[in-house]
Formats: C-alpha cells, sequence, structure tokens
C-alpha cells in the first residue's frame, strides 16, 4: 500500500514540473519567432525589452547618416558590453554593419577575439546579414535576438541582405541559439521612416541577371 501512494506521490511530482517546464516557453509558432531552440518566457520578456529600446533608439542617428540598424551585446548577467549602430556611410567602410561594429567594440572591450567564455546575446532590429552572420558565428557569441526577417528588410528598403542557405540550423550545429521575428511590426516602421526620409540605400551598383 505504502509503496503504491509513493508511486502516486512521484507521478503526481513527475506531473506537475512537466507542465510547469511547458508553461515556462512560450509558443514559437504562435508568436512568429523562428528558431533553433526553446525560448523561455523571461528570455522573450528580456529580448522584447532590449530590442524595443534598440528600435526606439535608431532614427535618433539618421540625420548623422546612419543606417537603420542596431545592435547590443550583453553578458549572461543583463550587463551592456557594447552598443553600435550601421555606420557604413561616415565610416566609408561596406563592413561596418551594426553587428560587426558591436562585435570589435566587445573584442575590444574584452581584448579578445574570443567572446565564448563570456556567455554573450546580441540583440540586433533586423536578421543579421550574411557578413554579419559569418562574424556573429566566428566571434564567440551565444546567443542570437532579432527583430525583422530579411526578406521584410530587403521588401522595405532594397538593402541586399545576401544568400544564407539555412544558417539558423548551421548556427544549431554549432552551439549558437537563434531566436527571430521579435517586435516585427515596430521594426518594420523604423525601416520605413529611413526609407521615406529620403536616405541611402547603400550597396554596390551591379547588372543582375
Amino acid at each position: 500500500m505504502l509503496k503504491r501512494i509513493l508511486l502516486v506521490l512521484m507521478l503526481c511530482v513527475s506531473l506537475g514540473l512537466t507542465t510547469y517546464a511547458a508553461d515556462n516557453y512560450i509558443n514559437l509558432d504562435k508568436m512568429h519567432i523562428k528558431s533553433n531552440n526553446q525560448m523561455t518566457k523571461e528570455q522573450y520578456k528580456q529580448a522584447q525589452k532590449i530590442i524595443k529600446q534598440l528600435q526606439k533608439e535608431t532614427p535618433k542617428q539618421f540625420d548623422k547618416n546612419y543606417g537603420p540598424f542596431l545592435a547590443a551585446i550583453y553578458d549572461d548577467k543583463g550587463n551592456l558590453i557594447a552598443k553600435a549602430q550601421n555606420s557604413v556611410i561616415p565610416g566609408c567602410d561596406c563592413t561596418n554593419h551594426a553587428e560587426m561594429n558591436a562585435i570589435r567594440l566587445a573584442q575590444k572591450k574584452l581584448k579578445t577575439y574570443d567572446l565564448s567564455p563570456y556567455n554573450l546575446s546580441i540583440y540586433v532590429t533586423a536578421e543579421p546579414c550574411i557578413m554579419c552572420a559569418g562574424g556573429i558565428m566566428w566571434s564567440g557569441i551565444k546567443n542570437v535576438y532579432f527583430s525583422v526577417y530579411s526578406k521584410d528588410v530587403e521588401s522595405i528598403t532594397g538593402f541586399d541582405e545576401g544568400y544564407k542557405p539555412d544558417w539558423i540550423s548551421q548556427f544549431k550545429t554549432r552551439g549558437i541559439n537563434v531566436y527571430g521575428g521579435i517586435e516585427q511590426e515596430s521594426g518594420k516602421k523604423v525601416l520605413t521612416e529611413y526609407v521615406s526620409e529620403g536616405k541611402t540605400i547603400y550597396k554596390p551598383k551591379r547588372k543582375c541577371n
């Protein structure tokens, strides 16, 4: 009898823990978030807060010819390590994308080319382009959170985001978590504002087949 009672209690505890675990994660499909891993409600809340703040700050630099993209790198304790906006035009450098600028600042601050020991996360107002995806992969950053998808960036602005074959799945094989599509609508408004102000869409002139 005692064994049966203990068995029932253990089963109840197990079911309770399973329910709690399930309740602790968000429904990625329902939130229209593309990811290669589960996402807790706390993670989403933090990412949402940071990305909304980045979106609020981005247009403030438009008059200085900065691009419509901003990236910030945080450690696992919530400390800001580096933040940078796209500075292709003022810097006369096509590699000065927000993610690349933020990575450079973080590596300089921490005095290392390998950021992996610091368990860092990068938050970006748009999906990383082909170059920035590579930069993030080689930097040692562990988590990527972004807002507007590349297809929407290209549709709204005309920027060329490059070809990224299944990059989110590829990041998973390298131990990098990706969470995309956070605060998309407000992110699209920032891009639309950039275009409506007649700002430069910086990309090389080329003949397309």
